[in-house]
């Protein structure tokens, strides 16, 4: 009964387009168990993507609306499900595990959960990253970007910012993980980032560290500095996060890294060129390129391939020889509009029906 819960879980997991892949070993399962009840579990395996109201889905699985409410609420406060304002009031849906439930465990994450996480992302998640269109999407380095050179908003850091009504920064998950199972990269913690819509939304939290438009572009400008590159959601609109990722420890961009997977992560309309009359061959370049798109013969050499265009070499080339290009007329394909339009290419190129879910 118990093992039934964690499967029907498991399983509507990856009815969603992000996907939730099976293992062997039932490594999947063992994540489950450590973040879900039985009760949990059972529960979450019959929502959906659409939040609903307690009340409608007490009414659907024949239990009592007031136990229903509480424990969707409890479970919420979790992260574990989605909480939403609806028409009908307070409704929970469905959250996929990445991006949503594994990213909302900032605060609970422990030794356990990491190498539970850590045998099932070895053996089964990696399938999931390479699957397109990609979940994330790599922004330039914001001060890589010639003034001439005209940025949509959705590919701009700077414009999702100013978009913004309240900004704050929490730690990466990715990069916990990775300490707790003792293999910890040197990249700072404090760099990802929260957006919101809502004036002030960030400042009675308790996990999230408020910050004020000027703190935000500095965290960015800190991110860039130590090498990172910023990724978001791979749709137009309605962003709520800034990644800012390496190939060491991110869940995403360590499948290039560790699992040889030719392209984790959609890239920016950029590529780095080099400017071969100032380029003295000192590599620095390479070792800032997390993408091994820069070698070296006599000058530094970019593979237009492997470049994902983050600009993070560009600053810190000490000669100024490298510079980011727009990429050729059609190499870099708009990003869909909205999640939901993310969401049926994602099930349409994963061949599952989405109307189970949503």
């Amino acid at each position: 009964m118990t093992d039934g819960a964690y499967r029907r879980l498991a399983q509507r997991l990856d009815e969603l387009p992000d996907g939730f892949p099976a293992t062997q070993d039932g490594s999947e399962l063992d994540l489950l168990e450590v973040l879900f009840t039985p009760e949990e579990a059972d529960l979450a395996s019959h929502l959906r993507l659409t939040p609903a109201t307690p009340e409608s889905i007490a009414s659907q699985l024949g239990m009592d609306a007031e136990h229903v409410r509480i424990q969707l609420k409890q479970m919420a406060k979790k992260g574990l499900i989605a909480a939403e304002r609806t028409a009908d009031g307070l409704g929970y849906g469905l959250m996929p595990f990445i991006v949503g439930i594994y990213e909302m465990q900032a605060g609970r994450i422990d030794r356990e959960l990491a190498e539970r996480f850590e045998a099932y992302y070895q053996q089964a998640f990696v399938q999931a990253v390479g699957t397109q269109p990609y979940f994330h999407r790599v922004l330039p380095v914001q001060e890589t970007i010639e003034l001439e050179m005209e940025l949509q908003p959705y590919e701009s850091t700077a414009a999702l910012i100013d978009q913004a009504q309240a900004w704050g920064v929490v730690d990466c998950i990715c990069r916990v993980q990775k300490s707790l199972i003792g293999e910890g990269c040197e990249h700072p913690l404090d760099v990802c980032m929260i957006l919101s819509s809502q004036p002030g939304a960030f400042d009675a939290s308790s996990s999230v560290k408020a910050l004020d438009h000027d703190g935000a572009i500095a965290t960015l400008r800190r991110a860039a500095e130590a090498g990172l590159v910023h990724t978001v959601s791979n749709h137009q609109e309605g962003h709520w996060y800034i990644c800012n990722c390496c190939t060491c420890s991110c869940g995403i961009l360590r499948g290039l890294k560790e699992f040889g997977v030719a392209n984790v992560v959609a890239h920016s309309r950029f590529l780095s060129q080099v400017e071969e009359e100032l380029c003295v061959g000192c590599e620095l370049c390479l070792e800032w390129c997390q993408f091994e798109a820069l070698t070296h013969a006599e000058i530094a050499q970019v593979d237009a391939d492997r470049c994902v265009g983050c600009g993070v070499c560009v600053i810190h080339c000490p000669e100024n020889a490298l510079t980011l290009i727009e990429r050729t007329t059609g190499e870099s394909p708009v990003p869909p509009l909205t999640l939901e339009e993310w969401r049926s290419a994602r099930a349409l190129s994963r061949g599952i029906d989405l109307n189970h879910v949503i």
